[in-house]
């Protein structure tokens, strides 16, 4: 694309959103149409603004950010939504991708890595933190076997808060029978035995957070 680039900024600290807005104001070549400071104020301004790029934060209240994420992307298409956060685990990252985020950065990025990815994104390129490519690479070559899917970073996340098969099953709309099954694959793949071990082993891999458990 050419011309402005249009950005709203999505994160609910104060401090981050100025910081960002600093940095970006600036350079004629963008435009800070606005900034939301939870996931639905981030919804509702793109939806208004109609912005070529969503700068989002990950964790936000009312609605955390792949949601958004993924809300943005169903009602405007051409609006392309870069994640830039503190997180990068294996489940963040899954999440972020699968809602459509065209990229993902660490807050620690330099400022002049985070303004290029603004404008990639704008056209519509990927653009990944080192981190980021480097966790991607390790899933596709992990050693002890295939990825976990979204739904079963979900039950795993689910299994680490203490939920039975029958709790876990009523907090994904399936039946308990089917949370077992996830649960089985998600220990083959970890090449684990039990609950326990497989929360641990994704807990040291970065497949999920306590704070998100």
């Amino acid at each position: 694309m050419s011309g402005v680039v249009r950005v709203v900024i999505a994160d609910d600290h104060p401090v981050v959103r100025s910081g960002i807005k600093g940095m970006l104001e600036p350079d004629p070549g963008f435009d800070v149409a606005g900034e939301a400071s939870s996931g639905p104020e981030a919804v509702a301004l793109a939806l208004r603004e109609h912005p070529d790029v969503v700068l989002m934060d990950l964790q936000m209240p009312g609605l955390d950010g792949a949601s958004a994420t993924a809300q943005i992307k169903a009602q405007l298409p051409k609006t392309q939504v870069l994640v830039l956060t503190t997180y990068a685990t294996d489940a963040d990252i899954v999440r972020a991708i699968d809602a459509g985020a065209v990229g993902y950065l660490l807050k620690d990025a330099p400022h002049e890595d985070i303004s290029r990815a603004v404008r990639a994104a704008a056209r519509g390129e990927t653009t990944l933190a080192p981190a980021i490519a480097q966790r991607l690479m390790q899933r596709v070559r992990s050693p002890a076997g295939d990825p976990l899917s979204p739904r079963e970073i979900e039950v795993l996340q689910l299994a680490a808060r203490g939920l039975s098969n029958s709790e876990i099953a009523s907090e994904l709309f399936v039946s308990a029978t089917t949370a077992k099954a996830h649960l089985v694959h998600i220990y083959a793949k970890l090449g684990v035995n039990d609950r326990t071990a497989a929360v641990t082993t994704a807990l040291e891999r970065g497949i999920i957070r306590l704070d998100q458990a």
